[in-house]
């Protein structure tokens, strides 16, 4: 047994995770962080998830990743709604309306990749963050006063590692949300995504670096990254029924590509996956030591980038919660204030704002789509309703609004 009752357990080096011991160990608080990659493939995870937002960026820079982040990644003040049958832009929206609200009134295109790889750079480089890199976690135990986590390492010894409390930073499958038997409520869509990511220049045709495209056949998502390589992710739902051998074939690629964009020549195909989308929120996020957050906790459509964003707004809300009880504060209370902020803005901001992204974009009724796509452009170019609308989208609002539940 290794015996530190003084940190706190965090499975998983994602974004959650490692935000969650960069912020602890500014309280002076020790974390130990086990991750089942090693460090030889900890970058060869598939690439996704890069929109962040204004209120997320303000955490990466209270613990000094935004500086780190910035020169890799592209700054993004505007984003465009499209209307594909039509090839018109429906409107712009420009974070400049928020210069009063935040010192970052613009997203940063940076992928999830680098952040981690970041994020870990400063998590091993702080004495307070015993970082365990290919070390799987199998499960935890918890009685009155301490957790212990069971891990193995990469020569297949066991060990039970201890500590005050347990998070789970491990994504959708989290082996502590099912060891809790937490009930993950919500639904999954029938459809599945297809993501092709391409070297071509999009913004001769006068798209900006992030575009969300309308369209009652096939709706898309258009994202710039700075890379190595530099490219753009297109995104398009696919048929439940579709056979993803057939349709990842280089021809169906490229037919897919010209159905979005007619050129002359083929595209550049750097690569492509498929995900599927989960709307689901954990029943609770706390029992008694062990804590849910990021995927752990919440998973929701990728359209409006809210997932990393939120993860990290978890991380950072808990790291507030922990100072708190390490300062004499009352455990039970905040760490069941956690869980009413944080669970509250996953079913009432998140998912609601992600569910209604998906079907604003997918709209079939040609009405609907019509009164939809005008008030896009009503909200768009006025100030005061650009500013409400961007507060919600940049997640400026959710921050403010989980700080008010008491």
């Amino acid at each position: 047994m290794t015996q530190k009752h003084d940190r706190v357990l965090i499975a998983g080096a994602g974004p959650v995770g490692l935000c969650l011991a960069l912020k602890l160990a500014q309280s002076g608080i020790k974390s130990t962080l086990i991750e089942q990659l090693a460090d030889r493939n900890f970058l060869d995870q598939v690439p996704r998830a890069g929109t962040n937002h204004p209120a997320t960026l303000e955490m990466y820079d209270d613990i000094g990743l935004y500086e780190k982040l910035e020169p890799r990644g592209i700054v993004a003040p505007l984003f465009h709604y499209w209307d594909r049958a039509k090839g018109e832009r429906i409107a712009e929206f420009d974070h400049a309306v928020l210069k009063d609200d935040t010192r970052f009134p613009f997203a940063l295109q940076c992928e999830r990749i680098k952040i981690v790889e970041e994020a870990l750079k400063l998590a091993k480089a702080n004495k307070l963050i015993d970082v365990r890199m290919a070390t799987v976690f199998t499960g935890f135990s918890q009685d009155a006063d301490r957790v212990t986590a069971s891990v193995e390492n990469e020569a297949g010894e066991k060990e039970g590692i201890i500590g005050r409390y347990i998070v789970s930073g491990e994504g959708a499958r989290s082996i502590i949300r099912k060891d809790l038997d937490v009930e993950f409520e919500g639904f999954t869509y029938p459809d599945r995504t297809l993501t092709i990511e391409i070297a071509y220049d999009f913004s001769r045709h006068g798209y900006t670096h992030r575009n969300y495209i309308s369209d009652p056949v096939e709706f898309s998502n258009l994202f710039h990254w700075i890379g190595p390589p530099e490219r753009w992710r297109v995104h398009f739902p696919t048929q439940p029924e579709d056979d993803e051998s057939l349709l990842t074939r280089p021809e169906a690629l490229q037919a897919r590509l010209q159905g979005f964009l007619k050129t002359e020549k083929p595209f550049d195909i750097v690569g492509f996956n498929f995900y599927t989308v989960h709307q689901r929120v954990a029943k609770t996020f706390r029992k008694g030591r062990a804590l849910l957050a990021g995927d752990s906790a919440h998973v929701n459509s990728p359209i409006g980038g809210m997932g990393l964003n939120s993860g990290v707004h978890d991380a950072f809300n808990l790291a507030d919660k922990f100072t708190q009880i390490w300062n004499g504060g009352d455990a039970d209370a905040l760490l069941d204030l956690y869980d009413r902020q944080r669970r509250h803005i996953a079913v009432h901001s998140t998912q609601a704002q992600t569910i209604r992204n998906k079907k604003l974009l997918a709209e079939r009724d040609p009405a609907v789509r019509k009164r939809n796509h005008e008030e896009l452009k009503r909200q768009s170019e006025d100030p005061k309703l650009a500013r409400e609308f961007l507060l919600r989208t940049s997640l400026i609002a959710s921050v403010r609004e989980a700080a008010a539940i008491t």
